[in-house]
């Protein structure tokens, strides 16, 4: 074989995402892109906010001299501490540059953070339904995931999270607003998960950190997105600018240390080094520059709450049963069939294309991604009117 037998593996079982929206190329072929309704991937069709291309716009027509060259690993000082800024008003706590380090999205986050923290065998919690490509971050480092359930609205349940911590747990990932979920996490179950995590500390002799994975904290449909740090003291947040300034392609993100986080110093120097030998060096020049100067801006989350309820009120009276989003730009409706997969197919039958639950580790599920244009959802609801009664709604 000319790839390592685990990598193999890796492919067989690879996400169930990229596979639907490779079957979604091929029937967009087949039958014609407006014919085809894929809800499968969460790569925003709304444009950047206006001021990203005024902000592009002056940094091309008067560029910096040496503004393409390399940096400090951890990123330009002045994007840092605008980050730093933004987070302190949040969070209400007095962060600065030196607690922040500018990463190629989330995905590069995670993955410096969990090499930082990580010895090989260490545990990290994550909960389901999660992000797909948590285990394999996870494993990059030599850890071991653990799943641990959410309750039936998928918020966590603090009593299996207690249960499924061991000597060996490093790590747990929080996701809010949730992929694939849109379930927002309330400031008093945080709380109560850092008194949690407090005690397991004392009680074990250990360490554990939070990680909250964010990228779609700016887009909430009013409910507030609770600051970790203000919950739980050894916390990172992890983020990117792919949702909330629609710049999914272009891998600008950041990740944030707590000032209250045990030995925080020789975490940042840990993080800042494994962001050079990760292979990432540092986060895009270019698109530190323009996010340096965009910290409160945002796309417009009515434009996806507007979307949300089309798809949300439709479904729902069509039988369809699902929490309603807080926030994000996803639905996770049930199966209406027992096996999820049949489901799927049968939607494929509509040129519906969904991604199944049990990707996310939630099988009886299926994920709608409606971050698409609000003509394709419309269009698509007659169809929705069959799946559902061929479907047995």
């Amino acid at each position: 074989m000319t790839i390592a037998t685990k990598v193999n593996e890796c492919i067989q079982g690879a996400s169930w995402i990229r596979k639907m929206f490779e079957e979604g190329a091929a029937l967009r072929q087949q039958y014609g892109a407006d014919q085809v309704f894929d809800f499968t991937l969460g790569n925003p069709t709304i444009e950047p906010p206006a001021e990203l291309h005024a902000a592009l716009k002056k940094i091309a027509e008067t560029p910096l001299p040496g503004m393409h060259r390399y940096m400090n690993n951890a990123g330009y000082d002045e994007t840092r501490a605008a980050v730093a800024e933004v987070i302190a008003e949040r969070c209400d706590q007095p962060i600065t540059g030196a607690n922040v380090v500018m990463t190629c999205g989330a995905g590069a986050a995670l993955n410096v953070v969990l090499k930082t923290l990580l010895n090989p065998g260490d545990e990290v919690i994550i909960l389901t339904p999660y992000f797909v490509e948590y285990k394999f971050y996870i494993d990059n480092h030599q850890g071991i995931p653990v799943t641990v359930a959410t309750k039936e609205d998928f918020q966590p349940d603090l009593e299996a999270i207690e249960g499924a911590i061991s000597e060996r747990t490093r790590a747990i990932i929080v996701n809010s607003p949730n992929n694939p979920t849109g379930v927002i996490y309330p400031e008093t179950t945080l709380k109560q998960l850092g008194e949690l995590l407090q005690k397991k500390e004392q009680e074990l002799g250990s360490s554990i950190t939070v990680i909250s994975d964010e990228p779609y904290a700016k887009i909430s449909y009013g409910e507030k997105v609770p600051c970790i740090f203000n919950c739980v003291s050894n916390s990172i947040i992890v983020t990117s600018h792919s949702k909330d300034l629609a710049l999914p392609g272009e891998r600008i993100g950041y990740l944030a240390a707590n000032p209250a986080m045990t030995e925080v110093g020789l975490f940042m120097q840990g993080a800042i080094f494994c962001n050079r030998v990760l292979g990432f060096v540092n986060a895009p020049a270019l698109m530190q520059r323009l996010v340096t100067g965009l910290q409160r801006c945002s796309v417009d989350s009515e434009i996806y709450r507007h979307k949300r309820d089309l798809l949300y009120d439709k479904l729902t009276t069509l039988g369809f049963e699902m929490v309603k989003p807080g926030g994000g730009f996803y639905l996770f409706p049930k199966s209406p069939l027992s096996d999820e997969m049949d489901f799927i197919r049968l939607a494929q039958k509509y040129l519906i294309l969904l991604v199944p639950g049990s990707g996310f580790g939630a099988p009886g599920y299926f994920r709608i991604a409606y971050c698409v244009d609000d003509d394709m959802i419309e269009r698509s609801l007659p169809l929705w009117e069959q799946l559902a009664k061929e479907a047995g709604l």
